[in-house]
Order: C-alpha cells, then sequence, then structure tokens
C-alpha cells in the first residue's frame, strides 16, 4: 500500500540531490534526520551529475522506489523540459529545484526556493520593509529570490550578472509577474546599484565550499556598508567570504541554512505527505556545518 505521494510500506524509498558539484551539500544530513524522526523508511543521497547524463538521471526518478529529487546548480532550469508539468510558482519562474513523482508516474516540477527565501528573509527583517534590493547572478535561485523579493514588497529590484543578457532575459521574464521594476547589470558595473540597496543578496555558488569559486567573493568587500542586510544563499560553508565582508563593513548578514532547510521542509513535505520536522532539520544542519 502507498500513499499518495509514494510513500511505500516494506520498502526503503530513496530521492537525492541532482547537480555538480553536490559534496559538500548538507541537505542529507538533515533530510535523512527528517526520516528518522517521523520513522519514514526512506534516504536521501548525493547524485553529482554530469550535463551530458542528467536526461538519463531524471528519467531514473521515474523508478518505483524513488520519491523525488532536489535540484541545484547548474540544472535548475536545465530539467524543465525532462519534467511532465510544472507547479505553478515553478512556471512562473521557470525554475525547478524540486521534482516530485506522482502517484500516476509523472515527474513534476516545484519550486520550494521562492518559499524557502521567502520565509528566512521575512524572519530576519521583522516586518521591516525589504526597500531597494540588488540580487547578484541571474540564474535558477536568482529567479526565486527575485519573486519572493517581490512578494515581501521590494521597491525596487537590480539584477547583476557576469553576462548581461542572462539579467536581461530574467528581467524581461519575470517584469509583468514580480510587478515591481527590475533593472539588468553587468556584475562590472553594479557597484553604484549594490551600495544604494537595502538588501543584497547572492545567488550564484561563488564561495561555496568545494565548488569553482571556494574562497572568493562574488563581489569587492568595498562596495558595503553599515545599513545593509548582505544574504548568501550559499548554506556551506556557515559564513561565506562575502558575509565576512560585509559584517567587517558594518553590515547585517543572513546565511543559506534557513533558506536551505525551509526549502528543503517543503520538498520532505511534497514528497511524504507529511509536516516536516523543522527543529530536527534545522538542528541536523547546524551539526553538519559544524563537523558533527
Amino acid at each position: 500500500m502507498s500513499t499518495g505521494t509514494g510513500v511505500a510500506e516494506g520498502r526503503t524509498m530513496r530521492c537525492g540531490i541532482i547537480g555538480k558539484p553536490v559534496g559538500h551539500s548538507i541537505s542529507p544530513a538533515f533530510q535523512n534526520a527528517a526520516f528518522r524522526a517521523l520513522g519514514i523508511d526512506a534516504r536521501y543521497e548525493t547524485w553529482e551529475t554530469e550535463p551530458e547524463g542528467l536526461a538519463a538521471m531524471v528519467a531514473t526518478l521515474r523508478e518505483a522506489d524513488v520519491l523525488g529529487a532536489n535540484v541545484t546548480v547548474p540544472y535548475k532550469e536545465a530539467v524543465l523540459p525532462l519534467l511532465d508539468r510544472l507547479s505553478e510558482d515553478a512556471a512562473l519562474v521557470g525554475a525547478v529545484n524540486t521534482i516530485v513523482r506522482a502517484g500516476d508516474g509523472a515527474l513534476v516540477g516545484h519550486n520550494t526556493d521562492i518559499a524557502g527565501f521567502q520565509r528566512a528573509l521575512a524572519e530576519e527583517l521583522a516586518a521591516a520593509p525589504v526597500g531597494r534590493v540588488a540580487v547578484i547572478g541571474a540564474g535558477g535561485a536568482a529567479r526565486a529570490v527575485v519573486l519572493a523579493l517581490a512578494r515581501l514588497g521590494a521597491w525596487e529590484i537590480a539584477v547583476a550578472n557576469r553576462t548581461i543578457e542572462r539579467a536581461i532575459t530574467l528581467c524581461d521574464d519575470l517584469a509583468e509577474t514580480a510587478g515591481v521594476p527590475l533593472m539588468p547589470l553587468p556584475l562590472t558595473g553594479a557597484v553604484r546599484a549594490v551600495r544604494a540597496a537595502r538588501i543584497i543578496v547572492n545567488t550564484t555558488s561563488v564561495g561555496m565550499a568545494g565548488g569553482e569559486g571556494d574562497g572568493r567573493s562574488p563581489i569587492p568587500a568595498m562596495t558595503f556598508h553599515a545599513g545593509q542586510l548582505v544574504c548568501d544563499v550559499v548554506a556551506n560553508p556557515l559564513e561565506t567570504p562575502l558575509m565576512r565582508d560585509a559584517a567587517a563593513a558594518g553590515a547585517r548578514t543572513l546565511g543559506g541554512r534557513r533558506m536551505l532547510v525551509y526549502q528543503g521542509g517543503a520538498a520532505f513535505t511534497l514528497w511524504t505527505g507529511q509536516e516536516a520536522p523543522l527543529d530536527v532539520m534545522l538542528e541536523a544542519a547546524r551539526g553538519a556545518m559544524a563537523g558533527r
């Protein structure tokens, strides 16, 4: 017997994270802690995937013992044509970070990054206004962050990217949905917009442990000043180079751990049909990042 979400009795179910790199992901630690806490016979794995193997990897999610998957850089947009249907939010932003194998065997793409970032930032702001925002990056995570910021009441959002064409495409795609002014900028020309922003959000993988940008920041340290809130969606390490630079300049910082756990909790519920034990997941994430 199985539930509508595919959790079966007498069978160990599987899910995991698809991306490159995923070796330093802490998602297995907190997702497996959640399965144990609720007594669910399932395990969460890391599925490092080369670009040429993405279609084959996604096809394996149709197997009967699979609940679904998370999707991380660089595949949040690339998986779209490999899926059978999309949730409303995934279709709105054109990016998927969670795949669910539905009861009919179809692969359904969702975007839980929107809700994850929105909840984490709302907790940090405690009802303070969002104001002007600068988003660094123009990939799948940036699309989710822009929509979350618009829903939280941002006045204006600058999107800065190394390749200006990707920033233009993002702004064009989301202009109507966001309902706030979106300004594409080249990363090299974004200093003024970043300095004028009340909130800065890094959505790139620069600074991620084990990644190509490990130990680096996507923007110069001199850009920050007191009164700003600098957010990094990178969850590992706990304090990225970007956050260290911002704190040294007197800015407040928000790391990616809460966003990661909150989006992961939403994915857990989609896979299992059960409310995610967020306290357990947050504690397991803390432990994983502390090396416990």
